[in-house]
């Protein structure tokens, strides 16, 4: 049975995700070493696996409030203002199901049919998709090398329209490992603040700059009602599988995401809201060990990468490399399959 003509236009002309496709061929085959996923190979620190099996122990196996537990969003306020010198109070917070529901969330709230959402690219391949099934449109601005992946006021400024209803801000950036320095972000703030937008910041890499110390957005009083921060817990303690994230917005916004949020998720779960409460609490040292780890890696193979002639910028943030494979002459899918095909390594297509 065909259902094509039944089910949502949208979803049906959705494009699916060209990174899945690519490693459901490679699952086939043997030996294959894969550096496309974008998780931690760390395992979770004891000290936080530990409050997730003290939770099901203790038979804390039930729903929490929509929002999540007041001590996690106590404690996400106190990490905020603890390492970006950003206040928040728990009001402003949702805990969602990962950054992925938060995006999600976030989206379908703030974009009606016919809005324009600016989206800097090369990116993560799931705010496109999230914004046409919203009805809205994407509005590609290119992020360059030579401006070292930042989000400049002039590329800005040149997509800016009556209809734009919020720009995504990705930093550390999500293949590029460009970031915004707080000198940058002042450079954007008038023209959003102009604008009357909104500034959807994912921040799931914070904690991975090298270089610099992290700045948000959010930190621009001027615009600070019309910010949303995105967040969570994958990335900066290693713990992708427990699908904890946040929401950090006005409270006018919060109320809005979580009329959605409660209808469609309920509430995170809630052994892992326990254990992320250990790791914004107690976390800190964990993240600085990892930190370490990152920069040693992402030393080594950008030197290699640049060393067989594989022009590579120095990303200052997240723990990806985004090399120039011009000098072979391949699309970035023919790069990969042939390497997939001859050396059993899999990485992700570029395009």
């Amino acid at each position: 049975m065909i259902f094509d003509e039944e089910i949502n236009q949208t979803v049906r002309y959705l494009k699916p995700s060209g990174i899945r496709k690519f490693f459901d061929i490679a699952a086939t085959k043997k030996g294959v070493v894969s550096l496309g996923v974008g998780e931690p190979d760390f395992i979770t620190p004891w000290h936080i696996r530990e409050e997730a099996i003290n939770a099901i122990e203790k038979g804390k196996t039930f729903y929490t409030g929509n929002s999540g537990l007041p001590a996690l969003r106590q404690g996400i306020c106190s990490y905020y203002k603890r390492r970006f010198n950003v206040e928040y109070g728990p009001e402003n917070v949702i805990v969602t199901v990962g950054g992925s529901e938060a995006i999600d969330l976030v989206l379908r709230t703030i974009v009606k049919p016919g809005d324009e959402v600016i989206l800097p690219v090369p990116g993560y391949v799931a705010y496109a998709p999230i914004i046409e099934i919203a009805e809205a449109k994407v509005v590609e601005v290119e992020l360059k090398e030579e401006d070292e992946f930042k989000l400049t006021p002039e590329a800005l400024k040149s997509v800016l329209s009556p209809k734009t209803k919020a720009v995504i801000l990705n930093f550390p950036g999500n293949p590029t490992g460009g970031i915004m320095t707080r000198e940058d972000y002042a450079k954007i703030v008038p023209l959003i603040q102009e604008a009357g937008i909104f500034a959807v910041t994912d921040e799931i890499y914070a904690e991975l700059t090298y270089e610099n110390k992290h700045c948000t957005i959010a930190e621009f009083e001027e615009i600070k009602d019309r910010v949303i921060v995105i967040n969570g817990f994958s990335k900066a303690y290693s713990m992708t599988g427990y699908r904890v994230g946040y929401i950090l917005a006005h409270k006018g916004l919060i109320e809005m995401f979580l009329k959605v949020h409660q209808y469609n998720i309920m509430c995170a779960t809630t052994s892992s809201q326990y254990a992320a409460i250990e790791a914004i609490n107690n976390g800190d040292r964990d993240i600085e060990e990892m930190f370490v780890s990152f920069r040693q890696r992402r030393n080594y193979i950008v030197k290699e990468l640049n060393r067989i002639g594989l022009k590579t910028f120095m990303p200052q943030g997240a723990f990806y490399v985004f090399p120039s494979i011009k000098c072979t002459g391949m699309s970035s899918e023919q790069f990969c399959e042939t390497l997939l095909d001859e050396q059993n390594l899999a990485l992700v297509p570029g395009n």
